[in-house]
This record gives C-alpha cells, sequence and structure tokens, in this order.
C-alpha cells in the first residue's frame, strides 16, 4: 500500500518532554517523546484521556524527528507551600524542579498507510478541539503546526505528502526562522548536521528502546509501552535553507 506522511513544526518558547517525571523532578527529553506528540494529536482530535483504542491507533503511526534548532536545557524552582504531610499531622513546604528546552524547533514526520486519517489529523491541528501545548499547558506552540497555504509559501511543516518518513525528513525546508542564523548558514562551508530519531524495528543493530508509547492516560492508570528508535543525521543542505521564496528573490 501506498505510504503517506504529515510533517509537524513544533516551535515554541519553551516545551517539555517528559520520559522519567517522578514526584519533585520533572523531566524533559532533547526532542518530542512519542507520548507527547500522541498527546498533542488527541487534543486536537478531542480524544478523551480513557478512550485507549483511539489513542494506541494514533500511537500506531511510525514518528520520526528532526531537530531543527537544538534547545537549551533550563530549570525552574517551584515552591508549593501547605502541603499535607504523609502522616496527616500538619503542613510543609515542597520545592520540585522542572526541566524544559527553551527555543527548541523540531520536524516531526509521522508515517501511516491511511491518507484519510492523516487529513483528518492535520484538519485537527488546523481546528483543534481542545487548547494545543508542547508538553505542558503553559506551553503553546509560536506558529501553526501545519501550513494552511500553498506549501511553497509554508513557514512551518508541509502538512500531509506522499513521501516516506525518511523522505519528509531529507527534504523539508529548514524550520530555522532566524533571518541571521539563515544567512550565516548559507556562507557556511563546514554546516552541522541536522540531529533525527526514526521509529525503527527493535532487531536493527543501532536500535534505542524508549518507554514512551502510550497506552492509556487515564488518571489513575496510565500505562506506557515500549519503541525502538535509531539516531541519525541529515545535512543541511542549500536545498533546505533556500526557501522558494527566498529563491524568487535572487
Amino acid at each position: 500500500m501506498p505510504i503517506h506522511s504529515l510533517a509537524l513544526c513544533l516551535d515554541a518558547p519553551m516545551q517539555s518532554w517528559g520520559t522519567r517525571s517522578r514526584n519533585n523532578i520533572r523531566d524533559t527529553g532533547r526532542e518530542p517523546t512519542k507520548s507527547g506528540v500522541v498527546g498533542l494529536l488527541a487534543a486536537a482530535l478531542g480524544i478523551p484521556r480513557d478512550d485507549t483504542s483511539s489513542l494506541v491507533d494514533l500511537a500506531n503511526l511510525r514518528m520520526g524527528v528532526r531537530v531543527d534548532r537544538e534547545g537549551i536545557l533550563e530549570r525552574d524552582y517551584h515552591v508549593t507551600q501547605n502541603v499535607p504531610t504523609t502522616t496527616g499531622g500538619g503542613h510543609r513546604t515542597t520545592l520540585s524542579h522542572r526541566y524544559y528546552l527553551a527555543d527548541a524547533i523540531f520536524l516531526v514526520v509521522l508515517e501511516g498507510q491511511d491518507a484519510a486519517r492523516l487529513a483528518q489529523i492535520q484538519e485537527a491541528l488546523r481546528a483543534p478541539v481542545w487548547p494545543l501545548f508542547l508538553g505542558r499547558r503553559a506551553f503553546p506552540p509560536a506558529r501553526p503546526l501545519v501550513t494552511n497555504g500553498p506549501h511553497e509559501e509554508a513557514d512551518t511543516g508541509l502538512g500531509l505528502t506522499d513521501q516516506s518518513l525518511e523522505e519528509a525528513l531529507t527534504t523539508h525546508p529548514w524550520l530555522e526562522n532566524r533571518a541571521d542564523v539563515r544567512a550565516a548558514e548559507r556562507r557556511n562551508t563546514a554546516r552541522t548536521p541536522l540531529r533525527t530519531t526514526v521509529d525503527c524495528q527493535p532487531t536493527e543493530p543501532a536500535a534505542e528502546l524508549r518507554m514512551d508509547v502510550p497506552l492509556s492516560f487515564a488518571p489513575h492508570d496510565r500505562r506506557y509501552s515500549a519503541r525502538a528508535v535509531r539516531t541519525g543525521t541529515v545535512p543541511l543542505t542549500d536545498e533546505l535553507i533556500i526557501t522558494a521564496k527566498e529563491a524568487s528573490c535572487t
């Protein structure tokens, strides 16, 4: 069957993609997690937390991430007062550490065989049922996740394509939107490749396991399973840097 992909831009001043958050320490990965992206899609589609079959359907989409701008790892301290003690004999003040990525930009590509389903997700991202956020409710996206106009004028994810996941990661325009950075990279003859993580078969020699595939988001029944990913890079080529709009001005 034909393969289709949906390309999204995840850009925000702050993002957080927790992998092992427990108690007073809330961590973040260096790129979006499968559970975080599935939660984002579920919010757009209006899927409740306890609709496990719909969540598993979304989690079955193959996912790849290209890091178009590495985020800066930051940490916030949160103080909570009047927290009941475990013995019930009074109250205490607790301190929590919450990590996040500042100024990161990611290209996220979802691959599947059902083009109609991917198109439905695309339309939901353009007009979401519930507010979208990148890991935490306080972290809304800085720009649309997918374009509303012609691809050549897009300054975000190109949306639905007939490319494979790997092709989209290799050919999608660079999402960096700072003019000075783009100009500097056009002149640079020793560019740093863009880091990628891609869902793969667990039998691949370079496969790494990540425990971030959601089975249930129900408040008292959160469950996750593992997936295999391989890490790699794609070259930052002239074609990725120079958009059609920029080329028409030269």
